[in-house]
Order: C-alpha cells, then structure tokens, then sequence
C-alpha cells in the first residue's frame, strides 16, 4: 500500500517541477539571447551599437534637474519660515502695542488725578481716596506694560524728553522742573516727559 504511494506521485507535484525545469531552461535562454558574446553577423539578437555618451548626458541632465528642484524647494522652504517669522513678529508687534491709542488717553486722566491730588487739601478725606485711586490706575497701566518716565535730576536726553524752558537753579543739561511725566508702552515712547533743563 504505501511503496502504491511512493510510486504514484500526484499529478499536482509532477507540473510543478515541471514548471520549475520550464522556468529555468527559459532563464537560461534569455541570458544566452541577450548575451552580447552570443551574437554574430548572421543571428543578432538586440543592437550592441550604444551610443553611452548619449546616456551620459542624459543622466547628467537629470541630475541637474534634480538638483535645481532641491534648490528650489529649499529657497521656497526658507521664504516660507520667514514669512511666518514676519507674520509672528507683526502679531507680537500688534499686540504689544494695540492699546497705545487707549493708553494715551488714560494718561489724561492720571494727569488730572495728580493735579488734583497737588491742590487737594491733606487733612481732606477725600484726597486720601484719590490718592488712592491714582496708585491703583498706574498699578494697572504698569501690568500692561505702561511705565512712567520721571527725569527729575537726570541728564537730559532728547529721546525721552522735550525740554520746554530752562531751569535756573538746575546743573547744565540735567533736567530740573518736570512739568509732565513722560510714559513708555513696553520700551516704545507714548509720551515725553515735558521739561525744564539747566543751562
């Protein structure tokens, strides 16, 4: 029974050897086909007459392409990063200033405040709650980046002040009457401290 099935093997296995014997002896013919050693005057199989500087210029070709794209491709990636750097900048930039406007004129009321806290009466209670009032409002211009410029005794510096008179009893070029506070809103100038200056 079994020496039955070693003898008869399955058609199944048969054609896959088959197959196998098939697909080499295939293999062999090609390469022996396209074989250049193969080839004669009477039996040529494929053109041996190729041109390689043509390829070579070709591939040369395509690698300056390649390489062009590369660089444009970077140029654009560059441009792009510093286009967003730029939009970042100009959102940090408005931000940090959009409240300039409203700022300036807040600083109307601080001035009107500190007048009235120089006329006021001390022994008046109600001095105390505008004295009061005015800590609170530079508390809160100061939170939002608000700063108060007061020269007094300071060299005079024309980026931050406008001198508007001289000060006898004041050194030369140091600021000796400070008329008005100046302000600044986050380093940038809102308002120069009006001054008088030593000759």
């Amino acid at each position: 029974m079994s020496e039955q099935n070693n003898n008869h093997k399955s058609p199944e296995h048969n054609v896959a050897h088959d197959n196998v014997e098939h697909n080499d002896s295939i293999l062999e013919e090609t390469m022996q086909e396209f074989d250049p050693k193969n080839n004669s005057a009477e039996k040529v199989t494929i053109d041996n007459e190729i041109d390689i500087d043509t390829f070579k210029a070709r591939i040369a070709e395509l690698e300056g392409e390649v390489k062009q794209a590369r660089e444009t491709t970077a140029r654009a990636n560059a441009e792009a990063y510093n286009a967003q750097k730029r939009m970042e900048q100009e959102a940090d930039k408005s931000k940090k200033f959009a409240l300039q406007k409203f700022a300036k004129e807040l600083l109307e009321v601080v001035d009107n405040l500190e007048r009235a806290i120089e006329n006021a009466d001390a022994s008046d209670p109600v001095t105390e709650g505008v004295q009061l009032t005015h800590k609170a409002l530079l508390s809160v211009l100061n939170k939002n980046g608000i700063e108060v410029i007061d020269p007094q005794g300071e060299k005079f510096n024309a980026d931050v002040h406008e001198a508007v008179g001289i000060d006898a009893d004041a050194d030369a070029d140091v600021v000796g009457t400070v008329l008005q506070k100046g302000y600044s809103l986050n380093g940038r100038l809102l308002r120069p401290a009006m001054v008088r200056v030593g000759q």
